[in-house]
């Protein structure tokens, strides 16, 4: 059981029994604190044994909260329910289920805890159990963070055993068999003699009995699923045979198809409207003015579109600066305002001294605004009827989307339903909710109807909430061979605060932990050691993105902390692990070294090769990526990664979630920006907004390692290492040290 189960179990609101397994019967459920969602509206013989597992005479559903973007979400929540329940879950019917405090994520706001993933002290974890009551409390039914693994880990696997010894007591009860003489097998419970009878056939007598809540999981020893090589996603084949139904691909009969056109200047509104040219286009329905926009509603999504595009429209301007110069002079008038920092999380030792004994080196970085740019657009299909709204969305944050939508459309939000579907995509675009808010706006003027809202590429693209940009001061001191001095200092936008008030309407209090993460929290001893974080003004709104904090953060720190290394004349992998003072990072380090072959040798015969490291979601990742230097431009070769997650559950969809945020990682170094014209982004589509193409990308060798105390997720920390391992790389075969993303601006890449 987690640490948090153990602190908190007694009371029943946040312990795994409670939350994970559930009570599901009767006056016992009904003193609980969160009720079982499936037990509202259940027919005759359908049994809800916890919040997670729904049986009835057909089959069996397992419901998996987390949202699917492609990261295979669902099958892995699938599998740990499974792994303890006894079934096949290739067998299961899986839903992601209705939104609600039963599906709450208890992991997510440990993130916001101030002491880094390596200190396990007992104030740093009990500060992280405390997080989850707020979770609880407020309902953050969040998918994000890398925190699919770590939330349901203990959570699903006591729902499944709770459920499976509820099943073996109906059948106990029925042959008059003690509970501990049944064995479970396949979605049956077997009998001593050699029978066995179904789980479907016991549903309506389970349903009649309090659940076995005094579970434990069993061992990894024991697992029949978890942990093995051939794991196969359960999604894998609707998606190889373009079968799967993502939000774009739903349909009604009696459905209304709309898009619509926003201010690309974020917050500012409509100037000026002018309809003529569209108002006698074929299948248009209605064109409908909006709060910073206009709506288009028409008989398909193509007819929709024409009319958009044939509207005159003019826009306010906002009050941020217009261009992209304007918005970095923000950026760094923040930096240049030493005394008025946001916060500083990490001063070790005595820096200003060691920036007087030592060898100084002084540096200045920045990064860009990136979008999102998901394969799928922003869509939603919405039904608004007199006192009730139904959403099909692809979300991960169906429980804000579900009150905004009751806010907006003046009904309960218990009220609205909200159908979680699959996504083609996300990157953090699917935690705001801005497509939603328009249709359910748009879907009030034709009450009864379905209305499926459809952004363009180049909506979704200019309407995207991006990646903060960021500028970094950096300033070290080396001595006798080592680093003896870092400082770093970051100025941004607030993310955390403008994203939770969009959200919730709710000012966040505080200092935004975001502008410093993957650069205060790093794993390494170095003896004067200070990070600070500077709050520029809010200018463009910005939100998450893949690896949030570290994915600019880890390009700073790792490429400085490789600049004062050169300058100590050391060796950059060695001096990394003599500073390393976390075990599992340490051995991370010395597992890519081994994987690669590193010896020290930097540049050989216009090859380059450089390290790159950064603890990401409590995930350590240790990156080398070799690059050769044509007459063309540099080429990458290969990326040898090694991290370490804890337990292993997924070895083939760990490994591809690796090669995947290598792949984002390194094209958005190498060629992704948002550049600002008159307020709006000069890109719009993938054409100017150009990731890694086949052609570049490296040979990929991955290692996962087991050293760590607790079991984390993968779905981001391979990104923040992988600019920084090339731009050490580049550094190290053409000798142009590259202080700026993306590093086609300053090399060519073949």
């Amino acid at each position: 059981m987690t640490r948090v189960g153990k602190l908190t179990r007694r009371t029943f609101l946040v312990g795994s029994t409670a939350v994970a397994g559930g009570v599901a019967f009767g006056v016992y459920l009904a003193k609980k604190p969160i009720p079982n969602p499936l037990l509202e509206g259940l027919a005759e013989g359908e049994a809800a044994l916890t919040p997670f597992v729904k049986i009835d005479a057909d089959g069996i559903t397992l419901i998996t909260p987390r949202a699917d973007m492609g990261q295979g979400a669902y099958s892995i929540q699938a599998y740990l329910i499974a792994e303890e329940l006894d079934i096949d879950p290739a067998t299961a019917r899986l839903s992601p289920g209705l939104p609600g405090p039963a599906y709450h994520n208890a992991t997510i706001l440990a993130e916001g805890v101030p002491y880094p993933a390596y200190d396990d002290s007992f104030v740093a974890e009990s500060l992280r159990s405390l997080s989850a009551v707020p979770a609880k409390l407020f309902s953050v039914q969040v998918t994000g963070g890398s925190s699919t693994i770590p939330d349901g880990f203990d959570r699903l696997r006591t729902a499944g055993a709770i459920a499976r010894e509820t099943l073996k007591e109906a059948a106990a009860r029925r042959t008059g068999i003690a509970r501990s003489n049944l064995k479970t097998a396949d979605g049956f419970v077997l009998l001593p003699a050699g029978g066995r009878i179904a789980y479907t056939d016991l549903a309506a007598e389970a349903a009649q009995i309090a659940p076995v809540a005094d579970v434990s999981p069993r061992p990894s020893s024991e697992w029949k699923y978890l942990g093995t090589a051939a794991l196969p996603r359960l999604d894998m084949a609707r998606k190889c045979t373009g079968t799967e139904v993502y939000g774009i691909d739903l349909e009604f009969d009696d459905m209304l198809h709309a898009t619509v056109r926003a201010n690309p200047a974020i917050g500012a509104g409509l100037a000026r409207l002018d309809t003529a040219r569209a108002e006698n286009m074929r299948g248009l329905h209605r064109i409908i003015p909006m709060s910073q926009g206009v709506g288009v509603i028409a008989d398909n999504t193509w007819r929709a579109f024409q009319a958009a595009d044939a509207l005159d429209i003019s826009w306010k301007a906002p009050a941020y600066p217009a261009t992209s110069d304007g918005l970095f002079h923000e950026l760094e008038a923040a930096l240049n305002a030493p005394d008025f920092f946001d916060h500083r999380q990490r001063d070790d030792g005595n820096v200003d001294r060691a920036l007087s004994d030592g060898t100084v080196i002084t540096a200045d970085y920045r990064v860009p605004y990136l979008a999102h740019a998901p394969m799928e657009p922003m869509n939603a299909v919405v039904r608004v009827q007199a006192d009730a709204v139904e959403i099909w969305t692809g979300t991960q944050i169906p429980v804000f989307v579900r009150d905004r939508a009751a806010r907006i459309a003046g009904v309960k939000a218990a009220n609205v339903k909200v159908h979680v579907l699959p996504m083609g995509g996300s990157f953090g675009h699917r935690l705001e909710m801005t497509h939603v808010e328009q249709a359910v706006e748009l879907a009030m003027a034709v009450p009864g109807r379905h209305l499926k809202l459809t952004w363009s590429r180049e909506e979704d693209m200019t309407h995207d909430y991006p990646r903060p940009a960021s500028v970094a001061r950096a300033r070290g001191a080396v001595a006798d061979g080592k680093v003896i001095g870092f400082d770093l200092s970051v100025s941004q936008s607030a993310m955390a605060p403008e994203w939770l008030e969009r959200l919730s309407g709710r000012n966040l209090p505080g200092p935004d932990a975001t502008i410093t993460t993957g650069a205060w929290d790093q794993p390494f001893a170095i003896p004067n050691y200070r990070v600070t974080g500077y709050r520029a003004p809010a200018m463009v709104p910005v939100s998450s993105w893949r690896s949030v904090g570290a994915s600019g953060n880890g390009f700073y720190h790792d490429c400085f902390l490789d600049e004062l290394i050169h300058a100590a004349g050391a060796d950059p992998l060695a001096e990394r692990m003599r500073l390393c003072m976390h075990d599992p990072s340490r051995k991370v380090l010395e597992a890519v070294g081994e994987m690669s072959g590193w010896n020290g040798e930097l540049h050989t015969g216009g090859r380059g090769r450089g390290v790159g490291f950064c603890m990401s979601f409590g995930v350590p990742c240790a990156q080398v990526v070799d690059v050769v230097q044509t007459e063309d431009g540099i080429r990458i070769e290969k990326v040898y990664v090694a991290v370490d997650v804890g337990e292993v559950l997924d070895p083939t969809n760990l490994e591809a979630q690796v090669f995947g945020g290598v792949i984002w990682g390194l094209g958005h170094a190498m060629n992704c920006e948002l550049t600002y014209d008159d307020h709006m982004p000069d890109q719009s589509n993938f054409y100017d907004f150009t990731g890694m193409r086949l052609y570049q990308a490296p040979e990929i060798i991955v290692r996962a390692l087991s050293n760590g105390s607790a079991i984390r997720g993968i779905g981001e920390p391979a990104v923040p290492p992988a600019a920084p391992a090339l731009a050490n790389a580049i550094f190290a075969a053409t000798g142009q040290r590259i202080r700026e993303l993306p590093l086609h601006k300053h090399i060519d890449f073949v």
